[in-house]
């Protein structure tokens, strides 16, 4: 009898999912045609496709899987309301509650007779690994997230073609900025994590950069502005991270939609914009705020390798029976960690971080 391997992606999406789906299926066609034959599923909107009834669950086969590596978004489709520990289930009243639903989804997934189950996600879809893994659950994680906000590899997918798309947009924004005087302010995503922005920021050649990681003084921020204009001419480029925080002042955000367990970030670029003007700045603003656009379109070369080398480590670990243990790219090696180790520590940026250091080096002002 053939064995069995059910893949799912949960959170956000990020380019690159694809290509990992895409990794373990050929590593596992590759080991069907050289030894035991294996098969490979996947679940529809991560776990959702399992708990829901009907269940949502297909067979990957060659004809589904050719060629989707260069393609954004995920086949398997993924969602960020379908943590099993805290299910949100809306109420008469319309609100909303959350349950625990992690026993039921381990006796649904036990009687579907995987041999594995491997999770495509960031902290919080690894964090749900490790509580199945715990549970008895064969689990291999896969680390996924824009925000590189994993502390157990040294990169995640997703990443690097969320700065090219972001670089992409900055420069743009340079040239018009020039040409009108102005102060452009462009917001990028990252969550609690300043990876996107100071990337961006050292890439494009930013005069400012706003991290979750350094709260900023705004009088600090004018200053530096005022500094860059002679006689009513000159520009200023700023990256912001959506998470990014005022020193006496908190971050920008709303309330999530029905189901999520996040506030939704965003609209910090408008907030900065009027914090400059009530500090005296004259000049010109205008603010771009790129929101999903960074999650979208055809993942980079460096994506899909490290996606695609992601994968077939994916399947090896199976192989092995190497199970609550997340694939990690360390010391430019593909490798693995313990689910522990995976999600023991929140991957901020350092102050001290050479990365900060040689960006203040250019003569990038954080406003601290």
């Amino acid at each position: 009898m053939s064995k069995k391997i059910l893949v799912l992606t949960g959170g956000g999406d990020a380019p690159g999912l694809n290509a990992v789906i895409r990794g373990v299926c050929k590593r596992a066609r590759k080991e069907s045609t050289q030894g035991e034959p294996w098969e490979v599923y996947g679940s529809i909107e991560a776990f959702n496709g399992v708990l829901n009834e009907p269940q949502e669950i297909i067979k990957l086969t060659t004809r589904k899987t050719a060629g989707i590596h260069v393609k954004g978004g995920t086949i398997l489709k993924t969602t960020n309301k379908a943590n099993p520990i805290k299910f949100p289930v809306v109420q008469p009243d319309g609100t909303t509650k959350f349950f625990d639903r992690s026993d039921e989804l381990v006796k649904k997934l036990k009687a579907l007779n995987f041999d594995a189950i491997i999770n495509i996600g960031g902290d919080g879809s690894q964090k749900i690994s490790k509580t199945l893994f715990d549970k008895g659950l064969p689990m291999v994680g896969v680390p996924k997230t824009i925000d590189n906000d994993l502390s157990a590899t040294d990169v995640t997918f997703g990443f690097q073609t969320a700065v090219q798309i972001a670089t992409d947009s900055f420069d743009k924004l340079v040239t018009t900025a020039e040409s009108h005087h102005r102060v452009m302010i462009m917001e990028v995503m990252g969550r609690d994590a300043g990876w996107i922005a100071l990337h961006t920021a050292i890439a494009g050649g930013a005069e400012i950069c706003l991290i979750p990681e350094i709260p900023y003084d705004i009088n600090k921020l004018a200053k530096k502005i005022e500094a860059r204009y002679k006689k009513g001419r000159g520009f200023v480029n700023i990256v912001i991270a959506e998470g990014a925080k005022p020193k006496a002042g908190s971050i920008t955000s709303s309330a999530g939609e029905k189901g999520s367990e996040h506030v939704r970030l965003g609209g910090v670029a408008y907030q900065l914009s009027k914090q400059l003007k009530d500090a005296g700045c004259k000049a010109e603003i205008r603010e771009t705020v790129l929101g999903h656009v960074q999650r979208g379109g055809t993942p980079t070369a460096f994506d899909r390798v490290l996606a695609s080398l992601f994968g077939v480590k994916a399947f090896e670990l199976v192989l092995n029976k190497e199970f609550g243990r997340m694939v990690a790219f360390k010391n430019n090696t593909v490798t693995s960690v313990s689910l522990e180790e995976a999600t023991a520590e929140y991957n901020f940026l350092s102050q001290n971080s050479y990365l900060v250091k040689s960006a203040k080096g250019l003569g990038i002002s954080f406003g601290d």
